[in-house]
């Protein structure tokens, strides 16, 4: 199992519009194969820090869903509603 956190910092007054946006994204992934979980949770200490955690059965299932409608439209999406991204890919030891 895989588990990526994809940290967002939101840009200011951006905030709702992202998180509408990013639905589509977050149901189609939750709907996928190889999908474990595809979340999206929110910095108790500052709101515009939105962060995707999702738990995938293995590298060829993030391969796919790299490259679904859904994955990259949402991509497209919240590019200019972002000041940054950070993607970081975890496994259990």
């Amino acid at each position: 199992m895989i588990t990526i956190v994809a940290k967002a910092i939101v840009k200011e007054g951006k905030r709702e519009e992202f998180i509408q946006t990013v639905q589509p994204m977050i149901q189609g992934s939750q709907a996928e194969e190889g999908n474990i979980s595809y979340n999206l949770f929110e910095d108790l200490d500052n709101k515009n820090v939105l962060s995707f955690i999702e738990q995938w059965k293995d590298l060829a299932a993030i391969d796919f869903h790299n490259n679904t409608p859904h994955f990259l439209a949402g991509v497209a999406g919240i590019e200019n509603l972002v000041e940054s991204l950070e993607i970081t890919k975890y496994q259990i030891i």
